[in-house]
């Protein structure tokens, strides 16, 4: 028998009291409910295993959190309806995370549970129509499509609702199953029912009994074969099982050209037979570790810091400029954690960013890695937590999901490109950052976390300087290659033959061609998709917006639409303006679409391609894009963010920024952080190999200061030139920072709830507090916005005390009816 915490050896001797457990739901619940644990289950459950329950008539997986013998004294809990897994699917130390994320970012549990686990963790609930026996016989007055259900249920006694659907070819079928249900024919019950289903394949193996060369020999002498095909097909079974092991029979029948008849013959003769295996969906390699590259003297001296500094810290920056050789770090030290039978987590901001690094790192590590993020099918997600939960992965590879992963010996975890906004799930809730996320969990875990940038967040570079981190600095190129050269090119003296903004200066064309003459590589950065931004009437001005967003409608060439960029629509092509009838149109700035036509039309013998959302959207297309540019099948990449993340070409030599006013003219509070971090990161793909790298930077405001800090690579000036105006102004890292944001699509009324909602947090926050107030954009997907936002001191007593607040003053306005269908998002550390 299990002896659980809170449960004595000594309740269990005596009489068993009541037992009862703490289950989180997949719900926004303000609290975890509590439910009755029978007598007969008592035996079989455990922490962390899934669990049938029942809320308001409908059936939920949920975790078990807790298991204690305190009844609730304000209800009679229900009992649990079954125990899905016979072991843990969770370990404690997740569920102490997943208590910490939820409190720290002001969420529920069930939020986080449905954040952590995946898809096909969650059992689905489906409805179940049972035949009511108590009925003698059918009654008469049905219509065809309710005869039909009745007959079918009298001879299976149940049905699903995809079942109620094939029997009628119809896709509408609730009006029926409610009619038979208001004529005492059936019932309706839910099931839960397990998503994920073990993927199987049928494998051709050779008889035992002819596993003696002697035997089959005279098997292959003999007459036991009707056809020449036969024989053919049972050789080719034995050249592919020699050669290759294991033989599919998909893949046998297939390389052969056989029948599955001829096939079927071979099995009926008892010479070959099949067997059905669970496979994996994701394949893997031979687990050999072969790292044959020597570290130069900078990284050893790196390398030898930050394990001197996990002695007395469990965080450590690793502050590398562009081309450092931080990944060749991380590669070693990931060997020492493998060797000392550790698991290593490596975590990456974008998907764009893995297919590069899985295929470096499989060369050092081979099948020992899986990777980890949203682009996996629900059951490939499944197979990879089960294979780190039982410690078979040493290494994942992932994106911000993958700290939720149940790792059994977690020793390390690797934040690359730490400063990255990708870390911050901005919804649904909980809204994480999973560079901080991981430093708890490191902690947690006993596991030491590494932190890596070129271009380090402000407030983690504070953290090091401060000494609440370990710092540890990688100041010149591996080889010691140069940093590119930066040339600024002022857009005030650049023109176009209409007097309009240009997108390539003759500078920047120039460079081109000479980099293209030499044989090299160019990447043009524009941090906006599609073909124009905007488009306006010529005769009256008036822009085409969406209907549902305050924003400006973008033009999509490709595609010959208009699409609003914030919740997704799309219009056809306008060729009337709405105001005035007038016919003509002009389309305002540009886009990577636009940006890559013209380049098109400028170099007609360069293979250019583009590289963004919109043409990056399938499982491999990342990988695709990015292995045709290290084969220098493509000459020109243009691009948004995607192409400027720690991705490495050999052979890039020019990077062009055609727009750096619209990245330097942010309303942020982080906007000199974040462009510099942009631009720096963008100049580092070039001359990377051979130090022969050049920036063109085109903008109208060269005074900028950021520019200024780039000329020169200079991170650390900017650092301590943004940290003053942070000082000054009380933004992080020197106050906590929560953003409150109320939603609804009556404008008027979603300003009252933040108004009241400011008035009940006054008491103690007035001065904390700024807002109401709504945002750039007012209103997004129908919901207009209004956001309050609260400036904390570094003082967890008073930050808690907030906390507490906000949780009372969601719970007065949502018992409010006039605001009881208000959306309140909270959103600690927003960026």
């Amino acid at each position: 028998m299990l002896i659980h915490n809170n449960i004595s050896i000594q309740q269990l001797n005596n009489t068993v009291p009541e037992t009862f457990a703490e289950i989180i739901i997949p719900l926004a619940l303000p609290v975890n409910y509590t439910w009755q644990i029978p007598e007969k289950n008592v035996a079989e459950i455990s922490i962390g295993v899934r669990v049938e329950v029942e809320l308001r008539n409908k059936k939920y997986s949920g975790i078990v959190k807790v298991i204690h013998h305190n009844k609730p004294s304000a209800f009679t809990p229900k009992p649990i309806n079954q125990i899905i897994d016979d072991v843990p699917i969770v370990h404690p130390n997740q569920l102490k995370f997943w208590e910490w994320i939820s409190s720290y970012y002001l969420c529920s549990e069930g939020e986080v549970m449905q954040a952590a686990l995946p898809a096909n963790l969650k059992l689905s609930g489906e409805s179940v129509i049972s035949y009511n026996e108590e009925l003698e016989e059918l009654p008469d007055n049905l219509s065809d499509y309710e005869w039909l259900v009745a007959e079918a249920l009298q001879i299976k006694k149940e049905l699903r609702i995809s079942e109620v659907q094939q029997i009628l070819e119809a896709t509408h079928v609730y009006p029926i199953i409610k009619k038979l249900i208001e004529k005492r024919i059936c019932y309706v019950w839910e099931e839960l029912r397990e998503k994920y289903k073990p993927k199987k394949e049928t494998f051709i193996e050779l008889n035992k009994e002819y596993k003696d060369e002697s035997k089959l020999e005279a098997l292959l002498n003999g007459n036991e074969f009707r056809s020449a095909k036969q024989m053919e097909l049972l050789l080719a079974y034995l050249y592919y099982a020699k050669h290759e092991g294991e033989v599919k029979q998909s893949e046998l029948l297939k390389k052969s050209g056989a029948t599955a008849a001829q096939l079927k013959g071979l099995v009926d003769k008892k010479i070959l037979y099949k067997e059905v295996r669970a496979i994996d969906r994701v394949a893997f390699m031979n687990k050999d570790i072969d790292i044959s590259f020597i570290l130069s003297e900078v990284q050893l001296t790196a390398l030898a810091q930050i394990e001197q500094s996990f002695i007395n810290k469990h965080v450590c920056l690793l502050h590398g400029v562009t081309a450092s050789g931080k990944t060749q770090v991380y590669v070693k030290l990931i060997e020492s954690y493998i060797d000392a039978g550790k698991q290593v987590l490596y975590m990456l901001p974008e998907i764009a960013l893995t297919a590069q690094i899985i295929r470096r790192l499989q060369l050092y590590f081979g099948g020992n890695i899986g990777i980890y993020h949203s682009k996996f099918n629900s059951n490939e997600r499944v197979e990879i937590w089960q294979k780190v939960k039982t410690g078979e992965l040493k290494i994942v590879l992932g994106a911000r999901s993958s700290i939720f992963l149940p790792f059994k010996d977690l020793g390390l975890i690797i934040v690359d490109e730490e400063h990255d906004t990708s870390y911050k799930q901005v919804d649904p809730a909980p809204r994480y950052n999973a560079r901080d996320a991981a430093i708890y969990y490191g902690n947690l875990c006993g596991a030491k976390v590494l932190l890596g940038s070129a271009t380090p967040s402000i407030e983690s570079y504070y953290n090091a300087t401060n000494d609440k981190f370990g710092l540890v600095t990688l100041s010149e190129r591996y080889g010691n290659v140069n940093l590119p050269v930066i040339e600024i090119i002022d857009l005030k003296k650049v023109y176009s033959a209409n007097n309009v903004k240009t997108a390539l200066s003759p500078a920047m064309i120039e460079a081109i061609q000479q980099t293209l003459t030499d044989k090299k590589q160019v990447i043009v950065f524009q941090n906006r998709r599609g073909y124009s931004p905007y488009v306006l009437c010529k005769s009256c001005g008036w822009i085409p917006h969406c209907n549902h967003c305050d924003v400006t409608l973008t033009y999509h060439k490709s595609k010959n639409q208009l699409n609003c960029h914030y919740c997704g629509a799309t219009y056809p092509n306008l060729h009337t303006c709405a105001a005035c009838g007038n016919h003509e149109f002009v389309q305002k700035n540009f886009g990577t679409e636009k940006l890559e036509e013209m380049i098109c039309e400028q170099f007609p013998d360069a293979k250019v391609s583009r590289m963004d959302y919109d043409t990056v959207k399938g499982k491999h297309d990342h990988d695709t894009l990015i292995k045709q540019f290290e084969q220098q099948k493509i000459d020109i990449l243009v691009g948004t963010q995607m192409v400027v993340k720690g991705l490495d070409f050999e052979h890039v030599n020019l990077v062009g920024i055609v727009d750096a006013d619209g990245i330097l003219n942010f309303t942020d509070f982080r906007v000199n952080e974040r462009s510099f971090q942009l631009m720096e990161q963008v100049s580092g793909r070039a001359g990377r190999k051979d130090g022969i790298g050049k920036v063109m930077i085109q903008v109208s405001n060269i005074h900028h200061p950021i520019l200024h800090f780039l000329l020169t690579h200079d991170y650390v000036k900017m650092f301590e030139y943004d940290l003053e105006g942070r000082k000054v102004h009380h933004y992080p890292p020197f106050t906590r920072l929560i953003k409150i944001t109320m939603k609804h699509k009556n404008n008027g009324l979603a300003q009252e709830a933040a108004t009241h909602f400011k008035e009940g947090l006054d008491k103690y926050f007035r001065a904390n507090i700024s807002g109401p107030a709504q945002p750039v954009i007012e209103r997004i997907r129908n919901q207009y916005i209004w956001d309050l936002l609260i400036k904390l001191p570094k003082d967890n007593t008073t930050v808690n005390h907030c906390k507490k607040m906000i949780h009372e003053q969601i719970a007065l306005l949502k018992s409010n009816q006039f605001y009881r269908n208000v959306n309140i998002h909270i959103d600690v550390d927003p960026i």
